[in-house]
């Protein structure tokens, strides 16, 4: 392995915001969307089953710890995390990090990640804008019980400077099948990334998608992580070694299929075209997915499109109809709805849309599934592989086909 340093600093020279909730209290269980069905498509439509009336603090995900306790983690913008067990919001926060967040609009705390083997390591992982907006990945450690997570534990990993601009943060992480830790960064803001980060390898994290070992000791107030050898840049191969793929604008969602190990990137467009990105499990990382020079696919600016060697993302849906963006979702793996095994499922922000494809599909194979007016902002599985959703306005559903 080749090691970063304790803290790797990386400098830098729309999607909409996530508003302040508005706390709504309604009955246990609502089902929300109309079936919506498509010529020649399996017959089943994607709703909504609320799961507890109780209203966070605009969640911006929604996970599980994988350690055979079933619960459900919902992550607070604010810089909390709440526990869900059978239905009940356990009492207390899980980590409660405010001191060390600031929240508001795009920033925040964005995105946990569970380490494989938080059961006997007790450690995860979160992505975070500190005062003054930079980027931090740091790494914390449950209690014995694993029922609680002190600030004190913490150990940043990364820092990302991410000053300039309050939006395209990212905040996305996932460990892969390969027991790297994979994390979406955005573009560092501003429109049609106005110095060019996305594209540029040499110069700084920002519209990439990186991995890394976390698997280091660590010592003192810093954790120390190393590059993988495969990592497409590592070494002498020009770019920073940490990045895995580039060209994204803001990858706000990631996931890894859990049946065969595919990597699905949802990256939420400029004005026009929200796309679905997804790698084979034995990529080799490198891809370049486009942006500033293709959204969607199609030119964004065509004196210097189309780009050599990008690739184009395998699905796209345009802002008619009041989309503006994409909120990336799982491919279904669970039980209880048949139906919906092997689809992937994802959503509009703005417009509340839910659509599945194969997951070996693309855009000829999206299927509108539901239209439910909630302005969804992550999507999360369950230990078993069912799928959940969290809204602006706080509020946690299971998601159901029938």
């Amino acid at each position: 392995m080749m090691y970063g340093a304790s803290m790797t600093t990386h400098a830098a020279p729309h999607r909409p915001s996530l508003r302040t909730a508005i706390p709504v209290l309604a009955a246990l269980v609502a089902v929300i969307g109309a079936p919506v069905t498509a010529s020649g498509a399996a017959d089943f439509s994607i709703t909504l089953s609320r799961q507890t009336s109780h209203a966070f603090s605009s969640p911006t995900q929604v996970t599980n710890s994988d350690d055979g306790t079933n619960r459900l983690f919902v992550v607070e913008q604010r810089g909390t995390i709440r526990v869900v067990k059978n239905g009940l919001v356990q009492a207390g926060y899980f980590l409660d990090i405010r001191s060390r967040v600031e929240a508001g609009g795009e920033r925040g705390l964005l995105g946990v990640a569970f380490h494989p083997n938080f059961k006997t390591n007790r450690r995860l992982f979160a992505f975070y804008t500190r005062p003054g907006g930079d980027i931090v990945v740091s790494r914390f450690t449950a209690n014995l019980a694993r029922t609680k997570v002190s600030a004190a534990t913490a150990r940043p990993v990364l820092l990302i400077e991410h000053s300039a601009a309050s939006n395209h943060n990212g905040g996305s992480m996932a460990f892969g099948p390969d027991g790297f830790l994979y994390i979406g960064v955005g573009d560092g803001g501003g429109s049609g990334d106005p110095e060019n980060d996305a594209q540029n390898k040499v110069r700084n994290l920002l519209g990439k998608i990186l991995r890394i070992n976390v698997d280091g000791t660590g010592a003192g107030p810093y954790d120390r992580y190393s590059i993988p050898r495969s990592n497409p840049f590592a070494g002498a191969v020009r770019g920073l070694n940490e990045i895995w793929a580039y060209g994204l604008r803001n990858p706000w969602r990631i996931s890894f299929d859990r049946a065969d190990g595919r990597l699905f990137i949802s990256d939420v467009g400029q004005g026009q075209r929200e796309e679905v990105n997804r790698e084979g499990a034995g990529s080799t990382g490198g891809r370049n997915y486009g942006w500033n020079i293709m959204e969607g696919r199609s030119c964004y600016d065509p004196p210097r499109c189309p780009l050599a060697g990008d690739v184009l993302p395998v699905a796209q849906y345009t802002h008619v109809g009041g989309n503006c963006s994409i909120t990336g979702g799982y491919v279904y793996r669970g039980a209880a709805y048949p139906v919906l095994v092997g689809q992937y499922v994802f959503a509009d922000f703005c417009s509340g849309r839910i659509w599945s494809m194969p997951s070996g599909g693309g855009t000829a194979d999206m299927v509108e599934r539901g239209d439910t007016a909630q302005m969804i902002t992550s999507f999360g599985e369950s230990e078993s592989g069912e799928l959940f959703a969290v809204t602006i306005d706080g509020m946690l559903y299971r998601v159901t086909a029938r």
